[in-house]
């Protein structure tokens, strides 16, 4: 990547069930910065758990964590690599 990128996480809590396939769209959107991610649900709790990492100049992380956090029942905090 270049040295214009950040590396970021970008920590999910999906609480609305409905906003899921929005997010799935918004993922696959930015599939082309992202690194990885990993999904783990909490069924006791109705929620889903989700970790992004991207690589990425720092509009468009976040832009894609703003547009996440603006769906309903969905939650995100962005933290970043000094990388």
């Amino acid at each position: 990547m270049s040295d214009m990128t950040r590396t970021a996480l970008v920590g999910i809590i999906v609480e609305n069930d409905d906003a899921v396939e929005a997010l799935n769209g918004l993922l696959h959107e930015y599939r082309g910065v992202i690194i990885g991610r990993m999904g783990v649900p909490h069924p006791q709790k109705g929620i889903s758990i989700i970790s992004i990492a991207i690589d990425a100049d720092q509009d468009t992380i976040s832009a894609l964590s703003g547009k996440l956090g603006a769906l309903e029942g969905v939650s995100t905090k962005t933290i970043y690599s000094n990388k």
